[in-house]
């Protein structure tokens, strides 16, 4: 049993050697921190999850020490902030991984210059929904999207858009079958009480995860935000695919990985912010 003073300790040491790490890496001038993000705010916020043994030994306890303050600087080289579930903090076997969220996506997204905002609409069959291609760009624009005023009727598809100083610069649009099969790539299948009772929210979260990735990865901008934007996952996976005993975890609408069945105690869904028991009820649902 790790006694307060034990805990305090440790807390001091993780947290004094990450922040001793980003400082030495902001003077090389290798690190830019955002103004808005505090780095002991977050490795505080991560401490407490590192120690919260509700569920049995804690990560704290479980993961070894490089690899946890390993996750916990690429946490604040990110700029992510796991209090505000922008990325999770995941063992496996004795290892800590850092993968980020939906939420850490749209948040780095949106410290990119010029960059204002992530929006998403839910897309009914009664609504009105005008696109048109611009032929000097190549980019699908809207032309008109008015939500009927009575009923909507069926769930059609999710609109997403990346907002700027000027306007709308990338805009992302899925139907209900595109949706459908990003959730089937997942290990809920799209069947998670979020999803049967809130398909809005979830589609509308898909729709921002991809309008994300694909203007990360086909704007100016992407050489500022895409280098590290599945940096995590991927190095996760390559981690995993060395190993067996696996279980597949839904991570985001295109990506499947595989996580060691008896060493993680909680399913959590990257794309729609849920997390799950090991009974697949669901325990959270971040709207």
């Amino acid at each position: 049993m790790t006694n307060k003073s034990q805990v305090a300790v440790q807390e001091k040491t993780i947290v004094d050697n990450v922040l001793n790490r980003v400082n030495e890496m902001q003077n090389e001038g290798s690190l830019d921190i955002p103004d808005n993000y505090s780095p002991s705010n977050a490795l505080k916020s991560a401490y407490l999850k590192l120690i919260d043994g509700k569920k049995g030994q804690t990560l704290l306890d479980k993961c070894t020490p490089n690899s946890i303050s390993t996750a916990l600087l690429e946490m604040v080289t990110l700029g992510l902030n796991p209090s505000k579930n922008q990325c999770y903090l995941i063992p496996y076997v004795d290892k800590l991984e850092l993968v980020e969220s939906y939420l850490g996506t749209v948040t780095r997204l949106k410290r990119v210059e010029g960059i204002n905002d992530v929006k998403a609409h839910a897309v009914y069959k009664n609504d009105v929904l005008d696109r048109e291609m611009d032929l000097t760009t190549g980019d699908m624009k809207i032309v008109k999207f008015t939500p009927s005023v009575n009923d909507r009727g069926e769930l059609i598809g999710a609109l997403g858009l990346v907002v700027g100083d000027k306007g709308v610069l990338h805009t992302e649009y899925m139907d209900m079958d595109q949706v459908k099969k990003a959730w089937n790539q997942g290990a809920m299948k799209g069947n998670s009480p979020a999803h049967k009772n809130f398909p809005d929210q979830m589609a509308m979260k898909t729709v921002i995860n991809r309008a994300c990735k694909m203007y990360a990865n086909t704007s100016d901008d992407s050489d500022i935000f895409s280098n590290n934007i599945n940096r995590t996952t991927l190095e996760v996976k390559e981690e995993i695919e060395k190993n067996g005993n696996k279980e597949v975890l839904d991570f985001a609408d295109d990506e499947v990985i595989e996580i060691e069945e008896k060493n993680i105690d909680k399913e959590i869904d990257q794309e729609t912010g849920e997390i799950f028991n090991s009974n697949s009820d669901a325990e959270e649902i971040d709207f």
